[in-house]
């Protein structure tokens, strides 16, 4: 019997596929008839959330450890994350009977924490440390050299992307039609990676587009400069993507199969993770709507083509739900917040109700507090809408009738302390 062989590129992606096909679900491949309706299109979903650890991260943690040698494995893991290639590790170190040390950073939502006690048994220690995964990643590094362990980079690694590659092959295994576009988060570059070095050899037509937070671009700007670069501030919100610097081997490997780099707003990521809950029971993390958000951006080039979607965790805290419903409210300009002057005598607040506020609209916040010596306070308001293009009736009246000092969801120092 003739032995298959494959192009030198891909095969340690089907050595890490056979390892793990075990270990790992074959996730479903699945169309969404709500999105596909609305682009007109086909939008196909990988259910990445739908993993053994709720993220693809368990495919490159896994493979790591399993090709390393037993001597380095005796000497314990050591791995940064901010929550689901922790828990990767986590569930390897507790397969295979390794000690794992594992750096989260101090705002690492609760529910990820738990999971990675979970997945790790007695096997793991967590270490908080750190504002960001960068932090964190460089605590974990310096306990390496002090201990002697083996640090398991989160991406920058080729074991970790062959086994993160292997999503990639399943989609084209699952896939009975060519596939036009593919869309994936990106945050260190792992998946991405992966995802590029499979497709570039297997589909060279399919067109690859990442997709990160706007306000943690490290994959973007590494392509407007030619290399990697460190940002200096980044927005925690979508943690499993907030990474300052994308690897640099993962970049070599993007930088020229990927088509586009899209940044969204972490209001319609918000907005995404509620449609996708409301509309079709999928629960999604943040970074786990990044490649939905997306289609909006690309929907006159996507009709009536055939898309996937890598839907890549839903390791989502339940706590963060009403940061979530707010930030998609005032993303949709559903939701404002002023500086509201009132007379301080009875009946302002009631003038204010019946003169300024619309049939729909709702006040939502209301902050103020009187002070005897002066004729007027000034309270923070908070009004919910029905409709977005209630805001621009609002604020007239406001001004006509002179409550009117300032419009607040513009200002994010303020806004910060509003939600």
């Amino acid at each position: 019997m003739e032995t298959q062989t494959y192009p030198t590129v891909l095969e340690n992606v089907y050595k890490a596929a056979e390892r793990l096909k075990n270990v790992v679900v074959r996730t479903p491949l699945a169309i969404n008839n709500n999105l596909s309706d609305i682009y007109e299109a086909k939008i196909i979903f990988k259910r990445e959330d739908l993993q053994r650890v709720r993220s693809y991260k368990i495919r490159g943690a896994y493979n790591k450890m399993a090709v390393m040698a037993p001597e380095n494995l005796a000497k314990g893991v050591v791995c940064a994350s901010a929550g689901n290639h922790a828990q990767g590790v986590a569930f390897a170190c507790r397969t295979m009977k390794v000690k794992g040390t594992i750096f989260m950073p101090l705002p690492t939502p609760g529910q990820k924490l738990e999971q990675v006690r979970m997945f790790g048994g007695n096997h793991i220690d967590i270490v908080l440390y750190g504002d960001t995964f960068d932090e964190a990643k460089d605590a974990a590094e310096k306990f390496c050299k002090d201990h002697q362990g083996i640090f398991i980079h989160p991406f920058d690694d080729q074991d970790i992307i062959d086994g993160q590659a292997t999503a990639a092959l399943e989609i084209l295994e699952q896939s009975d039609e060519h596939i036009d576009y593919l869309f994936l988060p990106v945050g260190g570059g792992g998946l991405a990676a992966g995802v590029c070095t499979v497709f570039r050899e297997l589909s060279p037509q399919t067109k690859i587009i990442g997709v990160e937070p706007s306000a943690v671009a490290s994959m973007k700007k590494a392509l407007e400069r030619g290399k990697p670069v460190l940002l200096e501030k980044i927005s925690r919100f979508v943690d499993g993507a907030a990474v300052q610097k994308v690897g640099n081997l993962n970049f070599e490997l993007c930088k020229n199969v990927l088509q586009d780099m899209v940044t969204v707003d972490e209001g319609l990521v918000c907005e995404t993770i509620l449609s996708l809950y409301n509309k079709d029971a999928v629960v999604v993390e943040p970074a786990g709507a990044l490649s939905v958000a997306a289609l909006e951006k690309y929907k006159d080039e996507i009709k009536g083509k055939n898309i996937v979607c890598i839907i890549s965790g839903s390791n989502n805290d339940i706590t963060r739900m009403e940061e979530i419903k707010e930030k998609a409210l005032l993303h949709a300009g559903l939701k404002h917040y002023f500086l509201v002057r009132f007379a301080q005598r009875p009946g302002a607040l009631k003038t204010f109700v019946m003169n300024v506020l619309g049939p729909n609209d709702d006040i939502t916040f209301f902050e103020y507090t009187k002070k005897n010596s002066k004729e007027k306070g000034i309270a923070v308001v908070g009004i919910g809408l029905r409709d977005s293009k209630d805001f621009t009736p609002l604020l007239d009246n406001m001004k006509k009738y002179d409550f009117f000092v300032n419009y607040l969801n513009n200002d994010p120092s303020l806004m910060n302390l509003l939600i």
